[in-house]
This record gives C-alpha cells, sequence and structure tokens, in this order.
C-alpha cells in the first residue's frame, strides 16, 4: 500500500503530464499557447472535481465489495 505522500505525488505528477498534453494538443486548435493553457488547467480541475466525487460516491457503494 502506498503512503499518502506517494498517493498525493503520484496525483501531482499526473495531472501535470495532462496539462502538458491538453496544452500541446490545443495548441493548434487554439493558436495561442496562454489559451492552450487555460484550456488545459480548467479541463484538469474540472477533472480533478469531478474524479473526486466519483470516488466520493462510490465509496458509499456496496456492490462488488469484498470482506
Amino acid at each position: 500500500m502506498d503512503s499518502t505522500r506517494r498517493t498525493l505525488a503520484k496525483c501531482i505528477t499526473w495531472q501535470l503530464l495532462g496539462i502538458v498534453t491538453m496544452t500541446i494538443l490545443s495548441l493548434p486548435h487554439t493558436g495561442s499557447l496562454l489559451s492552450a493553457l487555460g484550456l488545459a488547467v480548467s479541463a484538469s480541475a474540472t477533472g480533478f472535481v469531478c474524479f473526486f466525487l466519483h470516488e466520493k460516491i462510490w465509496n458509499r457503494v456496496l456492490w462488488g465489495r469484498q470482506g
């Protein structure tokens, strides 16, 4: 099992990778590095919040749990 610090580090590096990837993918569509970065950061933040809420909801679902 990972420590909380390790899990947090993995989450941060995963989000940074996503921001870089989304910036690169959206740059040709926006024509502006700042716009592409803004789009990437907003998508990352939205995804983070949605995933957090998704996990909280699934934590209440007993289906498929063992033990």
